[in-house]
């Protein structure tokens, strides 16, 4: 059975919280840029957090105060910690990785060039 790469997502009322986990073991790229980007069905992706390799963590204006992306290289993982969810934050959250630096990574439209997983969907209810 294929172990899900990112997970943690669900359903929550607004003002909620939930804390999105990624297995990063199997990136060939987890040490440099990664990040995570959220995408609705029809909608073009949006890139909502990534951290670079050297620690340096960057926010889309829109989850900026609530939202947290943390790295545990021991661990292999990649965390987002959501907080005061909002119903506009419904969507697919997928985990990514890249060779570039992060700074490229969003002027580029957060084309990641790694993404391995089916992503976890998160459901914000008003």
């Amino acid at each position: 059975q294929v172990q899900p790469v990112e997970s943690g997502g669900g359903s929550v009322q607004a003002g909620g919280s939930l804390r999105l986990s990624c297995d990063t073991s199997g990136y060939e790229y987890s040490s440099e840029c990664m990040g995570w980007f959220r995408q609705v069905s029809g909608k073009a992706r949006e890139g909502v957090a990534d951290i670079d390799s050297d620690g340096t963590t960057t926010y889309a204006d829109f989850v900026k105060g609530r939202f947290t992306i943390s790295k545990d290289t021991a661990k292999n993982r990649l965390d987002l910690q959501m907080n005061n969810l909002e119903p506009e934050d419904s969507a697919t959250y997928y985990c990514a990785a890249d060779p570039r630096a992060c700074t490229v990574v969003v002027l580029s439209g957060y084309t990641y060039l790694e993404v391995r997983g089916q992503g976890t969907l998160v459901t914000v209810s008003s």
